[in-house]
């Protein structure tokens, strides 16, 4: 096996987390003080879906950063078959380290993303990119309930320990410098439309690693994934929060 066997299972997929393009489009059209020719920092941006979308509503420029450089080939095939080539810039980086100038940005855009560097990070270290009154969108696992049963509780506390509910969410928003301007949950179709695929190609990989045990393991967790949010995705998902870099009076 040629790759680490996550990127394995996430070769060629159209996206590297849950989305879909009507929750980025609805975001993208909550903003309302964009200038006509804006300034974009994608975020972990992976493949690109939403990075295209961007651009196809906007005439502005779009950075877009990822650390995997086959995820910036497959989103550089694409704007080049779209004709986005002018719009869309790939740059290879860590988020942790971004190559990017303080406040030269209008808008930061993070789908499925900021978990990485921790949503609560981010939202201090992004908020130095922007510009006066810039916005940023990210889109963050979230508990939607307040009780939960105890094998999600448990997944998630050893998956991602930081989840929490929008509440908590939106005092860490308010104390790292931000005007909360929408929120919305991310729908089910989103979460499909980055499932599906990953199914499909669960159960080719299946049969081309037959008796190799670390692939094997590998997709039984991408799998159990699946199954969880089929059984408990009331419990849990992305929220899309639209944020101002707000001014000190």
């Amino acid at each position: 096996m040629s790759q680490h066997p996550f990127f394995e299972i996430h070769k060629g997929l159209p996206r590297e987390g849950p989305g879909n393009n009507e929750s980025t489009r609805k975001a993208f059209q909550l903003l309302k003080g964009l200038p006509s020719h804006p300034q974009i920092l994608d975020v972990g941006c992976g493949p690109g879906m939403q990075t295209l979308e961007l651009a196809s509503l906007t005439d502005g420029t779009i950075t877009a950063v990822d650390r995997h450089e086959p995820f910036l080939q497959q989103l550089d095939q694409k704007k080049a078959e779209l004709g986005l080539t002018d719009k869309i810039k790939t740059v290879q980086g860590d988020m942790f380290a971004l190559p990017i100038a303080e406040q030269s940005m209008d808008l930061i855009w993070s789908e499925g993303a900021i978990y990485i560097i921790g949503f609560e990070r981010g939202l201090r270290e992004w908020r130095k990119l922007l510009k006066p009154n810039g916005y940023l969108v990210v889109s963050e696992l979230t508990w939607l309930t307040e009780e939960r049963p105890e094998k999600i509780e448990a997944f998630w506390k050893e998956h991602y320990p930081a989840i929490q509910r929008a509440e908590a969410n939106q005092k860490m928003v308010e104390q790292a410098g931000y005007r909360l301007l929408h929120q919305f949950p991310l729908p089910e179709a989103g979460w499909w439309e980055y499932y599906k695929p990953m199914q499909e190609r669960i159960r080719m990989l299946r049969d081309q690693y037959a008796g190799q045990l670390d692939m094997q393991q590998a997709l039984d967790e991408a799998q159990g994934e699946i199954e969880l949010y089929r059984e408990f995705g009331a419990y849990y998902g992305y929220t899309f929060y639209i944020l101002q870099r707000r001014e000190e009076a």
